[in-house]
């Protein structure tokens, strides 16, 4: 089983004292939870930041910034990109206990990305295909990891993320569309020993899990009558570059299926 490290608050000095479990964890399974990673006015101020920015900034974003499963039901908002041209998300992606986690698992200093937010609607969203993220990022070395934290229960009736434990170790797997809003790509050949592997990961408000970039992970949908929301960053190594051919493919492909789905760019 994963390693789950309970922390009552991710100080420096916390990190030093379990920080060589966190990493052995990490680059053992391709994954590890922190229990109560945000917690008190840490996670209120998020989620009134997440609240205000649903409230007053995503009716003014293009559809390829905030994704609806059905646009006329404000409640079917599935995920929202590119959050940093927003003062507060901008400033928080230097949030020392989100960087420190960071810098500890992958190893070199980072950078973070744009913050991203996730939900899974209750009873109509449908499963998150099987992937991994740096088929999208196109990092080489992959020194990359996503930290995702919970902002409601994620169990298995509401769709909780499933990982394969190992996975990231054995490089990037054949993807393919997948017509699937917002994960525009999934892997063509994922099978029972895939499934043999996969843990699900229950996880409560405030917890984290961070994930290798290279790590299979999925979801199943969520047959529950609540919301299965959650915020991300993900954290790039100094050492990675982006293949910009690679890249240019899949923005490619995730462009062609945007446009067939009647989604609007700026």
């Amino acid at each position: 089983m994963p390693v789950v490290i309970e922390c009552d608050e991710l100080s420096g000095a916390q990190l030093d004292m379990f920080g060589q479990e966190y990493k052995v964890a990490y680059d053992r399974d391709g994954f590890v939870v922190v229990r109560e990673f945000l917690t008190g006015d840490d996670f209120q101020q998020l989620t009134a930041n997440l609240d205000r920015y649903i409230r007053d900034v995503v009716p003014t974003l293009p559809d390829t910034d905030a994704f609806f499963q059905d646009r006329t039901r404000p409640e079917t908002l599935k995920q929202m990109q590119h959050m940093g041209q927003d003062d507060f998300f901008e400033q928080y992606q230097q949030h020392p206990r989100w960087n420190a986690l960071a810098e500890l698992l992958v190893g070199e200093p980072v950078k973070a990305r744009d913050p991203e937010w996730f939900n899974k609607p209750p009873a109509i969203d449908p499963p998150t295909p099987p992937h991994q993220d740096n088929y999208y990022f196109c990092l080489k070395p992959p020194s990359v990891a996503t930290l995702w934290v919970a902002l409601d229960v994620a169990d298995k009736d509401n769709g909780c993320l499933r990982y394969v434990r190992e996975s990231y170790r054995h490089g990037i797997r054949p993807h393919n569309t997948s017509k699937v809003l917002g994960f525009s790509q999934g892997i063509t050949d994922y099978g029972a020993t895939d499934a043999e592997r996969e843990e699900a990961m229950c996880l409560q408000p405030g917890d984290v899990i961070a994930h290798h970039g290279e790590t299979i992970h999925r979801a199943d949908p969520n047959q529950s009558k609540r919301h299965r929301r959650a915020f991300a960053m993900v954290f790039h190594g100094a050492s990675a570059r982006r293949d910009e051919e690679a890249y240019a493919r899949y923005r490619s492909n995730m462009k062609q299926q945007h446009s067939g789905m009647g989604l609007e760019a700026k």
